[in-house]
């Protein structure tokens, strides 16, 4: 049998069943690809990840969803930053590398920090009013400005009016379906202010025709970051911004963007199992 220690942890956490769940393996030596989406699936977390020697930074992560693999994700470089610290014995500020290139990270005690990629924008293709639809919402209900950012992972970000409108919203999945990324996946962040310095967010994706909601999203929260460099928002700007609140597991989110339009993303990783998967 072949032996596989994995690591279950909460990111974005600020209590033990808080957060959003993730899955690490401590080595993925000896699996095929076919295998790791085989455990993702197994698991059915929304994401679980793999590692890996690198020879670029201080070590490869795969991350897979249960249905396929991302080129990057934002909770799963935390999560995944969180583990790799103590195997190695690396130190607060270490390198991951992934299908979208070297992520830095950095630690403050439990609280961990990316750096992401620089913004890439496109304009969606929806209006105002046919987005509000997607939606479930008014067409009052949705500001100017929603653009597809990928910092990593493209996903269209969506300022909307108000918190009630955040806590009101209910896509439609047929509707959803016509909100397409680059990569074919239909998915939709949105946003709004909660006062001085808060903001809350919602990210919805579709999974064999059914509208999930995830409860805590740092690929998004860089993206959002990026769309504050493409909307023009004076610089810098920093964030706390809660999600999962409507799936009950609440998650809290640090966004920054400093004045040299450098985009970090930052929350709190607890531990709390481990385990070891037998393979034959």
């Amino acid at each position: 049998m072949r032996n596989y220690p994995y690591r279950l942890l909460n990111v974005f956490a600020e209590s033990t069943f808080g957060g959003n769940p993730l899955c690490v393996f401590e080595s993925g030596d000896g699996l095929g690809t076919d295998e790791m989406q085989a455990l993702a699936l197994q698991f059915n977390l929304s994401e679980t990840t793999f590692i890996l020697p690198s020879a670029r930074a201080t070590a490869t992560v795969r991350i897979f969803t249960p249905t396929f693999e991302m080129p990057f994700a934002g909770h799963p470089t935390l999560g995944t930053a969180h583990v790799v610290r103590e195997l190695f014995n690396a130190g607060d500020d270490i390198s991951l590398e992934m299908k979208a290139g070297v992520i830095p990270v950095s630690a403050d005690g439990s609280r961990w920090t990316l750096s992401a990629n620089p913004p890439v924008f496109r304009d969606p293709a929806l209006s105002n009013s046919e987005l509000a639809a997607v939606l479930g919402l008014d067409a009052a209900d949705v500001l100017d400005g929603a653009r597809w950012v990928n910092t990593g992972s493209e996903q269209l970000i969506i300022p909307l009016s108000t918190v009630d409108a955040i806590r009101r919203a209910r896509p439609w999945p047929d509707r959803l379906a016509a909100v397409s990324s680059e990569s074919g996946r239909s998915m939709a962040y949105v946003f709004a202010a909660a006062g001085a310095g808060k903001l809350t967010s919602r990210f919805f994706f579709l999974k064999h025709d059914s509208v999930i909601e995830d409860p805590g999203t740092g690929s998004a929260t860089a993206n959002l970051g990026g769309w504050f460099i493409g909307h023009g928002s004076p610089l810098p700007v920093e964030f706390e911004i809660v999600q999962g609140e409507a799936v009950n597991r609440t998650c809290h989110l640090g966004l920054k963007v400093n004045t040299a339009r450098q985009i970090f993303v930052s929350g709190r990783v607890l531990e709390i199992g481990r385990g070891v998967v037998a393979l034959p």
